[in-house]
């Protein structure tokens, strides 16, 4: 903190905002935060209902899922960078109008195209959001003990929207149509910004440099298309134009990270991942997000369209893993101040994998005890893990740096997730579209029923009672071996990474105060 410290006291004393202001400057990023963690709950929430009004095929249903994020894993780092550049409240304020705006664009999308391009724009404006969030969080709390319990608030509130949006969207779909659970972006917008440019202070780099163009189209270009390779060669194989995405998504990043060695004022200080902490922090983001995305994905669909729950009911059964996520991110700091940084992550990793694990053994009617327990321990984990990763990333680079630092974490965290329904959704979607459709149904319903499983309850109910049943158990039946194979890659994923983390944060500590 010392080279930040060059001024005078005079100088240095206003920066430091009254507690009661800091406390309710966290108030509004949290309700930023709020604002993206509902939108991506509500979406899978939705899904059956989309299937059946927009009628999407399986990849479209796909895409529709992950565009947002790879849009946002494109954008991130170019939009941290942006915003220590021209002011994170500036960029935070703006993106919550486009966001608001571009909600109203989703809720009323009349083709699974349109859906798809809504979804894509949300993404632009999503990506403003996240890392001005936590760059403010750097700026704004100075002790790092204060700064830790900001950043577990900041997560809490990020699992708390994974909590209401199911519980809200679950209540809207019940009375309304599925667009609503778009629309309700817009008073949370409203607020954020009314409040917002009263109590958030400005912060930017001081010195930042000119914002690089080429730097940008270059993280855009390699991370999307290297995503898109990835996803389409899981669903279809390797063919010509998924070998050329990789090519160019490849020679883009190789390109960009040689550049920002060379430029004065790069677009991200790729010094930054000299350090282990920071460099073994997001490794674990990008692979737990990675192993955790299908399930998180599928689940809603599992509880709805194979053991019949209403949307609300459904987003009351997810609750377990918001309140040990909430629970767990508020005690992080202090867990691992305590105990050490790698034992709290790499304990936190390890109970998501054994959770995942035991959804191998998922079946159509397993008790929900059985998944509420298994929902808490992933939420427990997820807090601990996600909370001291984030407080390591922030405390490895100087504040001015902030919003790159920030976005280097949401792109591992965006990437993981983009990276997670491509690989684990297509096992799923793999899977599924092999089951054994009944003799006697018409091909037509066999055809929709075989793109998503809720094109087979949508096709299902066109059919006599004895096919219609017949169809609907064996794509459920499928639907479920498919989620038990992608619980089972995820566990893995989560296992491998708790003992990469043991490794790479060895010696890692966190700020006193």
């Amino acid at each position: 903190m010392t080279g930040t410290t060059g001024g005078t006291l005079t100088t240095e004393a206003p920066a430091e905002t009254p507690r009661p202001g800091r406390w309710l400057a966290l108030a509004v990023l949290a309700l930023a935060v709020l604002l993206v963690a509902v939108d991506a709950t509500v979406l899978g929430l939705a899904t059956p209902f989309l299937s059946e009004d927009l009628r999407p095929s399986g990849t479209q249903l796909l895409w529709i899922g992950d565009v947002y994020s790879f849009v946002i894993a494109g954008l991130l780092v170019s939009m941290g960078s942006l915003g220590d550049r021209i002011g994170r409240k500036k960029l935070l304020l703006t993106g919550a109008v486009a966001f608001g705006a571009v909600s109203v664009l989703n809720a009323y999308a009349t083709t699974p195209e349109m859906m798809i391009a809504a979804r894509a724009l949300l993404g632009v404006a999503g990506a403003t959001l996240m890392p001005s969030t936590l760059a403010l969080i750097r700026n704004i709390f100075h002790d790092p003990k204060e700064r830790s319990l900001a950043i577990g608030i900041w997560g809490a509130m990020a699992s708390a929207g994974a909590a209401v949006g199911p519980v809200v969207g679950g209540f809207l779909l019940g009375h309304f149509w599925w667009g609503s659970v778009f629309l309700i972006n817009l008073p949370v917008m409203a607020v954020l910004v009314l409040v917002g440019i009263k109590l958030l202070p400005e912060s930017r780099d001081p010195s930042p440099g000119p914002w690089d163009l080429l730097s940008v189209v270059l993280s855009m270009t390699g991370v999307i298309s290297v995503v898109y390779a990835i996803k389409e060669g899981a669903t279809h194989g390797l063919r010509w134009d998924v070998a050329a995405a990789a090519a160019v998504g490849a020679a883009a990043l190789v390109w960009f990270v040689r550049r920002q060695l060379t430029l004065p004022s790069p677009l991200l200080d790729m010094r930054l991942f000299h350090n282990r902490g920071f460099s073994g922090a997001v490794l674990a983001d990008l692979l737990t997000v990675l192993g955790l995305s299908g399930m998180v994905f599928f689940l809603s669909q599992f509880l709805q369209l194979v053991q019949g729950r209403s949307p609300l009911e459904a987003g009351l059964a997810e609750l377990p893993a918001a309140v040990g996520a909430v629970t767990a991110g508020l005690l992080a700091g202090r867990a691992a101040r305590r105990f050490s940084v790698r034992s709290v992550v790499t304990g936190g990793l390890a109970a998501i994998g054994v959770a995942l694990a035991a959804l191998v053994w998922l079946q159509s009617d397993t008790a929900y005890p059985v998944l509420g327990a298994t929902l808490l321990v992933v939420g427990v984990g997820a807090g601990f893990s996600f909370t001291v990763t984030a407080d390591v990333i922030l405390s490895s680079v100087p504040k001015e740096q902030a919003g790159a630092a920030s976005a280097v974490s949401e792109t591992a965290y965006e990437l993981g997730a983009a990276l997670g329904i491509a690989l684990l959704g297509s096992i799923v979607t793999g899977v599924y579209r092999d089951f054994a459709v009944p003799a006697g149904v018409p091909e037509a319903a066999a055809g929709e029923a075989r793109e998503s499983l809720g094109g087979a309850v949508e096709a299902s109910s066109a059919l006599p009672a004895d096919q219609a049943t017949g169809l609907l158990t064996s794509a459920q039946d499928a639907f479920v071996d498919g989620l038990q194979i992608a619980s089972g890659v995820g566990a893995v994923v989560l296992l491998a990474t708790a003992v990469a983390a043991w490794f790479l944060l060895r010696g890692q500590k966190l700020e006193e105060g």
